[in-house]
């Protein structure tokens, strides 16, 4: 029975506390939209990949 997955939701948050570090807040918002919608596009790639073996 194959499995279909409708959505795939990644939430990452990377800190430094030994530098005093933060997650980059700095970065536009557009910026981010752009590396999440790029992740998301790889993410499926791999799924359809695996499907299709």
């Amino acid at each position: 029975m194959p499995v279909i997955i409708d959505e795939v939701v990644i939430n990452v948050e990377v800190t430094n506390p030994d530098s005093g570090g933060a997650t980059s807040s700095s970065s536009p918002p557009e910026e981010k939209q752009a590396i999440v919608s790029e992740c998301v596009e790889r993410v499926l790639e791999i799924l359809k990949q695996k499907t299709e073996r």
